[in-house]
């Protein structure tokens, strides 16, 4: 996948050799913004790049990630992750379909911390359930209960803050 003129002269101004490999990787993660593992940058890069290794993914990805053009993503104990948005965000992790979505988290600049604590960085991920999938819980859940509520295993939670979730 060819970049844009002016993001190859950017790399080129920040003295950054974009080789094909690269610039292949880079793309991929521009045009599909899902958060895909390693594996899965190789298995898009394979296709116009037959010859490319997962070795050369792994090195790519861990040079776009040390330039700072893209960001980790790790969630527990799944596989590491590649975001492109270097906006500041968090990440919402769907534990039905697996789905990585970008959100806006706020965030007011306090954090309440013992005296002398300085934060280089902080990752705030977020877990539950996309529009989707609670969706197709909430339907599922209301054909066989008969009662609309939520789903699955966010069931219980009604029953802790009924007020909330009625």
């Amino acid at each position: 996948m060819k970049l844009p003129p002016e993001l190859v002269q950017r790399f080129a101004a920040s003295g950054i050799r974009l080789t094909k490999q690269r610039e292949e990787v880079f793309g991929l993660l521009l045009q599909k913004r899902d958060h895909p593992t390693a594996t899965e940058v190789f298995l898009r890069a394979k296709k116009h790049m037959p010859s490319i290794s997962l070795a050369t993914i792994y090195n790519c990805l861990d040079a776009l990630v040390d330039w700072g053009l893209v960001k980790q993503v790790n969630l527990d104990r799944a596989p590491t992750r590649y975001c492109a948005n270097l906006q500041e965000h968090s990440h919402f992790y769907c534990e039905s379909c697996g789905a990585i979505s970008d959100v806006e988290t706020p965030f007011n600049g306090t954090w309440s911390l013992p005296p002398g604590f300085i934060v280089a960085q902080a990752e705030v991920s977020l877990k539950g359930l996309c529009a989707k999938c609670s969706t197709e819980r909430a339907a599922l859940s209301a054909d066989q209960s008969g009662q609309v509520g939520p789903p699955g295993p966010y069931a219980r939670l009604k029953h802790q803050n009924p007020k909330r979730y009625s």
